[in-house]
């Protein structure tokens, strides 16, 4: 196969050259080894590299990292379509009638108000779907694999789409210093490191339920907070480097006062 490029390309050159890839005579050596599970890592990294490109308003990236993420797609189309189980045009297929089928207030005559009840809408199509399928549970389709903070969230916010949760944020408050208070008192105790990481986590996720009744995306909040304490920290190894002070050897009130100091820039 040749790839022409004066040519634009299209879907069908991508699919083609993943076929070439996988070819077993004159394919590539390492892509002719990977599976399913081998390559699932880097479709979760490509994933993530997307939404890192977004928070970054790096338009130029997201455009090479949408890239890398659609070709994680063919990878598995392909692997799929060599064990005879589905190829691309049926993932196509499959989530066009996905898209048609939740939609009714734009491809039929349903009639929706807001965005508001849409998400209510899609959540009932959903369930509705999997019901009749395997009478699954509300929080099916959660996936193990995300993030422990993401998923927390993902499962709250199923739950509140049936009514099960804090009527306002007050009473969420309430519920983080009351697991503030039980982590406290299993810390005073000391002595049952599954019932400490048992409240730590009581406590974690009861702060997720609170940023998310503060209207704040906790996955995001928490990356800026990385990045703002990154940055704060590259500066205070900065001013301790150009004070000739090795950082490791540095006092804390030192380090806390070159904090403070970052800080008032800001």
């Amino acid at each position: 196969m040749q790839v022409d490029d004066c040519a634009p390309a299209t879907i069908r050159t991508l699919l083609d050259i993943m076929a070439r890839l996988r070819d077993p005579d004159n394919g590539c050596p390492w892509d002719r080894q990977q599976d399913f599970r081998s390559i699932a890592p880097y479709t979760l990294e490509e994933a993530c590299e997307v939404v890192d490109a977004i928070e970054r308003d790096d338009r130029a990236d997201l455009q090479d990292e949408l890239g890398d993420l659609l070709f994680q797609v063919v990878y598995h189309a392909q692997l799929a379509s060599e064990a005879g189980w589905f190829d691309f045009s049926d993932v196509v297929g499959g989530i066009c009638d996905k898209m048609v089928r939740r939609h009714p207030h734009v491809f039929a005559d349903v009639v929706i108000s807001d965005a508001d009840a849409q998400t209510h809408a899609w959540e009932r199509h959903k369930q509705g779907e999997r019901g009749a399928l395997s009478g699954g549970s509300v929080l099916d389709g959660v996936p193990l694999v995300l993030p422990a903070l993401m998923r927390a969230n993902k499962l709250q916010k199923k739950a509140s789409r049936v009514g099960f949760d804090w009527p306002g944020i007050l009473g969420v408050f309430d519920k983080v210093d009351e697991e503030l208070d039980e982590l406290r008192a299993e810390i005073d105790i000391g002595l049952d490191q599954e019932a400490l990481k048992d409240e730590a986590g009581d406590l974690l996720f009861a702060v997720v339920n609170l940023v998310r009744h503060a209207g704040v995306e906790p996955e995001a909040a928490l990356r800026q907070a990385n990045r703002k304490f990154m940055k704060r920290f590259h500066q205070v190894e900065k001013h301790c480097h150009e004070d000739g002070i090795s950082i490791s050897e540095t006092d804390l009130d030192t380090l806390d006062w070159y904090w403070d100091q970052v800080k008032l820039r800001e």
